[in-house]
């Protein structure tokens, strides 16, 4: 609910502010003071298009702020856990700030944040209705959801929904699937191709190593062969050999420890030299006689080698990488063998799924249909008392072609203000009065479903007067029960039924003209009273007048 609201330097007005009330609050005034400027100032602040236009003349910005009730609105908790704002003591305090060049900033509780984010509060709080603008009741979404909303079906709606999207969500899989069948088929041949390569050739891991260690043995088996040979005869078979040699010196230092016995640790090192030399001259000799000398193995090998290199050029670049690009192709032509199973089994739950919507949607269509003829019946039955003789207002459904996440059908509520025409969108109908109207009407029957806690209605009483002004002040006063309402108007009938009266009207200052909004009470409410019903607001027939229709009135304050 809007608590208080400040506008500065916007269009005509310069600096005013009001403090608002639940229930039904009017605005009022001369012609041209600046009434409606007031309802264009609190669209600006919840995320309206704001453009340089609305800053006041010789002004270098506007400004207009506003304190909203939340406490208790549980979807604007939500939006603000979202956005990291908290409410303070159950308020907000938006701000929305237009320079003269054309840029605007906005403010909850002193947080920058985007006019979308100012929007999407506002759609949670306030309903706007104003001459020939597009309001939420326009939209078929919109309309759709309030008669399931009327008729009781929010959950049918939801079934329809949720099997929709498991439908949506199966054949998107039946698709992929598809899709995925046909490339493999397509490349069918190719694969196994490529994975008779791989298998064909055996590969092991680490083969590439063990190949490329063999094969340079073999390539140098004369020098190796040779090289070892001559190791061992330096080791141990030529006639002054290192063995020998170490032989001698362990004998020496073994015969000066028994006239020093601390060199007969060295001796021992010296035989134990001598022992490993000995060995590994043997294991030499061993090699040497043992090199293999085969051109046919080595011609072998290099043919593997270049088969796996190959792969490895083809595949690779690692021979790991061509085992595992074996194991992939593999994995496809096996994801290919079992495409058929798995689409049966897809068509299976889909099947079950249109079933599962047929039901729900077929269920849904039958209450909607019944929740429109019952929302038309009430509100024709509204309608004369409005000045809306020969009205007519319709719940039409029109089928879809196919299965869609609302249902069957797409909702529209058409109406004519003409005996003798077609209804039509609720959009189409040209006088911004009678549709003010119509939408005056549908929010009264929706009352208890359509729970935001403001509505706001400009103009609602164009081109009426007498008893239907009347009527209409009693719709007004009837939707304004537990919820706020706010109506720019310049019928007395209508203001006399306020619990809050506002005035807006222009005064000289200081050489300019100044529009202020103020709170009206006893004689100067009386006075306005008096002036709306078209007398002389200081003659005392216009205020009799004025003081009887007020108190005929119990919402009078």
């Amino acid at each position: 609910m809007l608590i208080e609201l400040r506008i500065r330097n916007f269009a005509v007005l310069k600096d005013l502010s009001a403090a608002l009330q639940a229930g039904l609050n009017v605005v009022t005034g001369e012609t041209g003071a600046g009434k409606s400027v007031v309802v264009d100032a609190v669209e600006v602040l919840l995320g309206g298009r704001a453009s340089a236009g609305v800053v006041r003349s010789g002004e270098g910005r506007a400004l207009v702020e506003g304190v909203v009730g939340v406490r208790g609105r549980d979807e604007v908790a939500d939006l603000l856990g979202e956005l990291g704002i908290e409410a303070e003591d159950g308020h907000l305090i938006l701000r929305r700030e237009v320079r003269a060049e054309g840029r605007s900033r906005g403010w909850v509780n002193g947080s920058p944040v985007t006019a979308g984010v100012l929007r999407r509060i506002g759609s949670l709080l306030v309903d706007i209705h104003g001459q020939h603008e597009h309001q939420r009741l326009l939209s078929g979404d919109f309309q759709r959801t309030v008669l399931d909303a009327f008729g009781g079906c929010e959950d049918l709606a939801a079934q329809v929904e949720a099997a929709f999207r498991r439908i949506a969500r199966l054949r998107q899989r039946a698709a992929a699937l598809e899709e995925r069948r046909r490339e493999l088929e397509s490349r069918a041949d190719f694969v196994r191709f490529q994975l008779g390569e791989i298998l064909g050739a055996k590969i092991r891991a680490g083969e590439d190593e063990e190949l490329r260690t063999e094969a340079n043995r073999l390539a140098n088996a004369d020098q190796l062969a040779r090289e070892t040979h001559a190791l061992h005869e330096v080791l141990q078979a030529d006639d002054d050999s290192v063995s020998d040699r170490l032989a001698d010196a362990a004998a020496r230092v073994r015969r000066l420890g028994e006239t020093d016995p601390t060199l007969t640790s060295f001796a021992s090192a010296l035989e134990d030299a001598y022992h490993q030399v000995s060995d590994t001259a043997a294991e030499l000799a061993h090699y040497a006689a043992a090199v293999d000398h085969d051109p046919a193995r080595l011609e072998s090998l290099r043919e593997r080698q270049a088969l796996l290199e190959r792969l490895q050029r083809k595949y690779g670049p690692a021979l790991a990488d061509v085992i595992g690009k074996g194991e992939a192709l593999q994995r496809e032509l096996d994801e290919l063998d079992s495409a058929d199973f798995d689409a049966e089994a897809i068509g299976r739950e889909l099947d079950r799924a249109e079933a599962r919507w047929e039901t729900a949607a077929a269920r849904l269509s039958r209450t909607r249909r019944e929740a429109g003829d019952r929302l038309s019946r009430e509100a024709m039955d509204a309608f004369p008392g409005l000045g809306l003789e020969g009205a007519r207002f319709e719940v039409c459904f029109e089928e879809f072609a196919a299965p869609t996440a609302r249902g069957r059908e797409r909702v529209r509520f058409m109406a004519t203000m003409n005996p003798g025409f077609p209804p039509a969108p609720l959009s189409r109908i040209a006088s911004g009065g009678e549709l003010s109207r119509v939408m005056l009407v549908l929010k009264s029957v929706l009352a208890g479903i359509d729970d935001l806690p403001t509505l706001i209605f400009d103009e609602i009483d164009a081109g009426i007067g007498g008893v239907v002004a009347g009527r209409v002040g009693e719709r007004l006063e009837e939707v304004a029960r537990g919820r706020q309402v706010l109506v720019v108007t310049h019928l007395a009938r209508i203001a006399a039924r306020a619990t809050n009266h506002l005035l807006v009207e222009k005064r000289a200052a200081e050489g300019t003209t100044v529009t202020g909004l103020r709170r009206l009470a006893g004689k100067e409410r009386v006075r306005e009273i008096a002036r709306m019903l078209g007398g002389d607001p200081e003659s005392v027939p216009s205020l009799d007048h004025a003081r009887e229709l007020l108190a005929t009135l119990p919402t009078t304050p």
